[in-house]
Formats: C-alpha cells, sequence, structure tokens
C-alpha cells in the first residue's frame, strides 16, 4: 500500500522533470535555429564573440569555409575568385551551379588570355634579341674595316733594272766614254775577223 502511494507521489514529479527537460531541449533548439548565420557577415558576428582568440580563429575559418559570398552595400552578394583576381555579382551567399559555371567559364577564358599574352611577350622578346645580335655584328663588322683602313699599305719598291734600263734608253750617250764607244768598237773587230778568216771552200761537183 505504501508503495502505490510513493508511486502515486512519484509520478507527477517524473512528468513534471520530463517536461521540464522538454521545454528546455525545445527551447535550447529554438535558440540555435535563431542563432544559425545565414551568410558570412552573421556568422563572422558570431565568431566575434568566442571566448578566446584560438576558438575566434577557427570559428572565421568555417565562416569563410561555408559562406564564399560576401554583402554588397546596395543588396545582393559578390564572389571573390583571387585566380582571375575579379569579383562575380551572385544572388545569394553562396554561388548557384548555374553561377558558378559561369564562373569556371571566365576562368577558362583568362587562361587563354593569359596563355596569348605570354606568347606575345616571348615573341617581342625574341626578336629584340634578334635585333640586338644583328646591331652586334653590324658593329663588329664596322670595327674591323676600321680596322683594317688604318693599317698602312706598304709601298712598291721601284725595279732598280728598269730604272737603269730606262735611264738608259732616255739619258744622251756621253762622246768618248767606254759606253758609247764600245758598240762601234765591237763593230770593227767583227769586220776585221771576217777579213782574216778563210771562205770555206764549196765541194766539186761530180761529173
Amino acid at each position: 500500500m505504501s508503495d502505490e502511494v510513493a508511486s502515486r507521489r512519484a509520478a507527477p514529479v517524473l512528468v513534471a522533470a520530463a517536461g521540464f527537460l522538454l521545454l528546455t531541449s525545445s527551447h535550447a533548439h529554438a535558440q540555435w535555429w535563431k542563432r544559425a548565420p545565414v551568410d558570412f557577415e552573421e556568422c563572422a558576428d558570431a565568431a566575434e564573440k568566442s571566448a578566446t582568440k584560438a576558438e575566434k580563429t577557427a570559428a572565421l575559418a568555417d565562416c569563410n569555409a561555408k559562406f564564399a559570398g560576401r554583402r554588397k552595400v546596395g543588396g545582393g552578394y559578390t564572389y571573390y575568385d583571387f585566380l582571375q583576381d575579379r569579383t562575380f555579382d551572385i544572388a545569394g551567399p553562396n554561388p548557384t551551379p548555374e553561377e558558378q559555371k559561369k564562373i569556371d567559364e571566365s576562368y577558362t577564358a583568362y587562361l587563354a588570355d593569359q596563355r596569348r599574352n605570354n606568347e606575345a611577350v616571348q615573341a617581342t622578346a625574341r626578336q629584340q634579341r634578334e635585333q640586338q645580335q644583328q646591331q652586334a655584328q653590324q658593329l663588329q663588322q664596322v670595327v674591323l674595316r676600321t680596322e683594317v683602313e688604318r693599317v698602312p699599305v706598304p709601298v712598291e719598291r721601284p725595279k732598280v733594272q728598269q730604272t737603269v734600263s730606262a735611264r738608259s734608253k732616255s739619258a744622251p750617250c756621253t762622246k768618248g766614254s767606254f759606253s758609247c764607244e764600245w758598240p762601234r768598237l765591237s763593230e770593227s773587230l767583227s769586220e776585221i775577223k771576217k777579213l782574216f778568216s778563210p771562205t770555206p771552200s764549196k765541194p766539186a761537183k761530180k761529173s
């Protein structure tokens, strides 16, 4: 009998306790849902209220991972793509699949432009190197030509024999000199030799 009374008395207490726990749980769940951030700015505001600096840093990192967009002053959000170094307008705190597709297409076009720009820069640099090489070769040729022009050309020595012969032909013969008298003496001696030399007889003809 006493056990039944005790059970009846304890039942309201247990019901009250269960109700309190259920109410507390529902209130906590409602508070959590109410505080759930809808974008990066709300998440960052909640992270600022963290107890320690480490918790704040971790909470901000979590906010950055959850929300890619940032609020715009006039409404809406923007998404910054650091690979392209530009921003895109998006409707919500994160890009939709269609918005993300446009961002990716823009990045592909950005890479193509970068590649073309790099090729143009390389071509310009290559042309400049070739022009510098041509200018260096032309300068080297000018220097060599100048050095050759500075070297003195040796003067041809006169031919003594030709000069003497020319002088002998052009200079008049001095009368009484050996050089002038010797040709006439040589002719006279030849005539004398012919006088004293017997003339060879012709062989007789056979009958």
